[in-house]
């Protein structure tokens, strides 16, 4: 399929789960983040923050764990700046959020975060393949945001659903991710 028939399809899985597979699934999603991430070298992780009403995975789930659990861990967060491109700031106690003209909370000041620093990204994802290519909602913003990140950051997708056979339409500026976590398993994914 190409990404706009992957697009169409998945999002309207999405939008057809229950709240309670919904809330299930957010669950089991935060619950194997856990359990199969190794946070003992992260330092900072940047997460997108979810479009709630395109049942997005609640990332909230993954972020408030890491504050509680892991303190040392910075939290970094994006923003689309004024140049309609995403940058990222770190998230702490003062950062005030607001939602911007496609609906997703972002922050409204604060300190940036040298995408260097990021030592793992949580990356949004419609579907994804058996090779690790995602399909995103097309505006390209992560795969631009991915090239300034360090080569060996980490690039997690989260997903409710199971990997597609192939993408049929990808090219040399799609960014492949290095893992993807649904409810029912994590799966690497060789580089």
């Amino acid at each position: 399929m190409t990404k706009q028939e992957l697009r169409k399809s998945f999002l309207q899985k999405r939008l057809a789960l229950t709240d309670q597979e919904y809330s299930n699934n957010n669950i089991q999603i935060r619950e194997r983040f856990f359990a199969s991430i190794d946070l003992i070298s992260i330092k900072v992780i940047h997460a997108f923050l979810p479009l709630l009403k395109n049942k997005e995975p609640n990332t909230w789930l993954i972020i408030d764990r890491l504050k509680k659990d892991f303190p040392s861990i910075k939290i970094s967060i994006p923003k689309i700046d004024l140049n309609n491109t995403l940058v990222s700031y770190y998230l702490d106690d003062n950062s005030n959020l607001e939602l911007n003209k496609l609906g997703i909370e972002e922050p409204v000041s604060g300190t940036l975060t040298n995408p260097t620093d990021i030592d793992l990204v949580i990356v949004p994802l419609l579907a994804y393949d058996k090779s690790g290519n995602r399909v995103g909602y097309g505006k390209g913003y992560y795969d631009r945001f991915l090239r300034t990140c360090r080569e060996n950051s980490v690039k997690v997708g989260i997903s409710f659903f199971d990997a597609v056979e192939k993408i049929d339409d990808t090219n040399e500026f799609d960014f492949r991710i290095n893992q993807c976590i649904n409810p029912n398993q994590s799966i690497p994914f060789s580089s």
